[in-house]
């Protein structure tokens, strides 16, 4: 097993070769096995990954269903350990367990092969008069912070999940080496402008906890988790706007691409007339009969994606045509050639987050899929006779 410092100089390689460092919280093998495989850095052992990995939702681990800490450890020492060997892995400790001696039990955790330690599940995500309660009983977030100083006395990693900068400023005083801005359960099916206000929402926060870290200790290594952060776009987006060093998904990586692989791959087997229609993945299985409306596919797969790169071959692949013949065909129905209207459809979206959103115009170039803000703004104007400034000083 890696020491300390050569798990942290490895991952510091990393960022000063300007790569991003990503982290799954896996809870079964099978998702941890493929994610080292697709170059994560490191993996983390949490009780939410479990209940995922049995079909339930990540709230399970914030629940009385099991023992939080017992699961984790039989889980990481039997399943998870064996497979990954000497690939590290850090530990989601219940740091509040009143039942523990959190001395001798950190002792246990590092001896079974464990690299360090995480703060989950974590009182952070409760609010509210529960909170409260909680913490008048002893279980507050300092507990945690106290056993994350006594994880890097004994030369353990340590993972901070953080929610504001008093959180994050008592975790850097422990001494944390990964500091995690913690944006809530991972949301999915967010889309348009009610996502891109959230995205930009979570861009501010992140931004001022990472600025209390580069005053404090600007060594500590910065990642992210959660909230509206599920896609490698929005992870993009959050790379080009924060000073964020890495990712780590939970969700991201088993859930979501999980659900919707098994989903999709048992309707294709299925073929029958109960598959839903509606269902863009669906539709490009049917894109292989020559009675198909690739038109309409092509717009509902342009409306889904119109913020990422489209490849019209790649359309014309899915519909088993030659480019050539679906340019000509969606001309004729459309009135105009594929670039045209993917431009245009991006332009009015983005129309429509500057007038209703409060967002900068090169935040809505990114969210609409330009990176140069230059290009957009030119776009903009030659489509709707005006700058995307005059648009948003109008609202």
């Amino acid at each position: 097993m890696l020491s300390r410092e050569a798990f942290l100089e490895k991952l510091r390689r990393e960022i000063d070769a300007e790569n991003h460092l990503i982290a799954v919280a896996s809870g079964t093998g099978l998702t941890a096995k493929y994610a080292i495989q697709g170059g994560a850095d490191f993996l983390l052992a949490l009780n939410s990954g479990i209940f995922r990995g049995m079909g339930r939702g990540s709230l399970g681990g914030l629940l009385p269903y099991a023992n939080s800490n017992d699961m984790v450890y039989e889980f990481g020492v039997r399943e998870l350990i064996p497979l990954v060997g000497d690939f590290p892995v850090v530990f989601g400790l219940n740091a509040t367990d009143p039942t523990r001696d959190m001395a001798a039990y950190l002792d246990e955790i590092r001896q079974s092969g464990f690299i360090g330690i995480n703060n989950y599940p974590t009182i952070g995500l409760i609010d509210g008069k529960f909170r409260e309660a909680l913490e008048e009983n002893g279980s507050a977030f300092e507990h945690e912070v106290e056993v994350f100083r006594m994880a890097h006395e004994r030369g353990m990693v340590t993972v901070a999940f953080v929610f504001d900068e008093n959180q994050a400023g008592a975790m850097l005083d422990a001494g944390t080496d990964i500091l995690c801005v913690h944006l809530g359960l991972t949301q999915g099916g967010m889309l348009g402008a009610a996502k891109a206000l959230s995205l930009v929402a979570s861009k501010d926060r992140i931004e001022a906890i990472y600025a209390l870290c580069d005053r404090q200790r600007p060594e500590v290594i910065k990642m992210l988790y959660g909230g509206p952060v599920k896609t490698p776009v929005d992870v993009q987006y959050m790379y080009q706007n924060t000073s964020a060093h890495g990712y780590i998904g939970g969700s991201a990586f088993d859930r979501i691409p999980t659900e919707k692989s098994l989903m999709n791959i048992t309707k294709a087997f299925k073929t029958t007339d109960d598959i839903d229609e509606s269902d863009l993945m669906s539709k490009m299985l049917n894109g292989i009969t020559k009675y198909y409306d690739y038109t309409g596919f092509i717009k509902e797969y342009v409306k889904e994606n119109y913020m990422n790169e489209i490849s019209f071959l790649d359309l014309a692949k899915v519909c088993h045509v030659s480019r050539s013949h679906l340019s000509a065909q969606f001309k004729k129905e459309v009135g105009c050639s594929f670039p045209e209207y993917l431009v245009n459809f991006r332009i009015h979206k983005a129309a429509k987050l500057l007038k209703e959103e409060n967002l900068r115009v090169s935040e809505v170039a990114e969210l609409v899929g330009y990176q140069d803000v230059a290009h957009f703004s030119k776009i903009f104007k030659k489509y709707m006779g005006v700058s995307p400034k005059t648009v948003k000083h109008k609202t």
